[in-house]
């Protein structure tokens, strides 16, 4: 386990299942109802925060190596993360695609500061080896 300290500690109470179960913040900022992936029912799925997480982690992890490469950034950068739930024999695991936008910015250039937002991000960090990522400049 590494050693070091927190910065910040997120605190959600989950009640119920993946289908109508319920997650709250203890701000109140995130208060959700869950939905089963792939169905049109009315709340989220867990593909989806996780998306929503990684892809809003990797666009501040995009800002840090745009600063150690002396890079502006363009205000328009987007990241599209796609999130698979994948099913294979007896198991399950996930499958991710991070699509990130970076208008203006030379390609070799861009390709460097995706790498190394890749090898930066605590989300990257987590999923590295256990789950296929594929990284692509739009």
């Amino acid at each position: 386990m590494t050693v070091g300290r927190a910065l910040y500690t997120a605190r959600v109470h989950t009640k119920g299942f993946r289908d109508g179960g319920t997650s709250r913040s203890d701000d109140g900022c995130l208060n959700i109802r869950h939905a089963l992936p792939g169905f049109n029912n009315h709340g989220t799925n867990s593909e989806q925060l996780f998306a929503a997480g990684w892809s809003a982690c990797f666009d501040a992890a995009l800002g840090l190596a745009a600063l150690k490469l002396n890079v502006t950034l363009p205000n328009d950068v987007s990241i599209d993360a796609e999130v698979d739930l994948c099913f294979s024999g007896e198991a399950y695991f996930l499958r991710a695609r991070l699509n990130v936008n970076l208008p203006g910015v030379d390609r070799d250039i861009a390709y460097q500061l995706i790498e190394n937002a890749h090898q930066t991000c605590p989300y990257s960090k987590a999923v590295r080896g256990n789950v296929e990522v594929g990284l692509n400049l739009l």
